[in-house]
């Protein structure tokens, strides 16, 4: 039954020590942490296109064409 408990204490410590030791890698050097944002670049949004006429606009268009 000791044998038991001893890996418990042991996969507790990992469970903890894990994602410590990977923040401070990751997080302890900005220079690492922003080469990681780039590299994993999930979503890539396309080029922006022409803005949609203002309601100005849109109403100027429309008295151009009732005239």
């Amino acid at each position: 039954m000791a044998r038991y408990g001893s890996l418990e204490v042991f996969k507790f410590g990992c469970y903890l020590s894990i994602p410590v030791l990977m923040t401070v890698f990751v997080a302890g050097n900005p220079g690492r942490l922003e080469a990681i944002i780039k590299n994993r670049a999930y979503v890539v949004y396309p080029p922006e296109g022409p803005r949609p006429p203002t309601a100005e606009e849109l109403i100027d268009r429309i008295n151009k064409n009732k005239r």
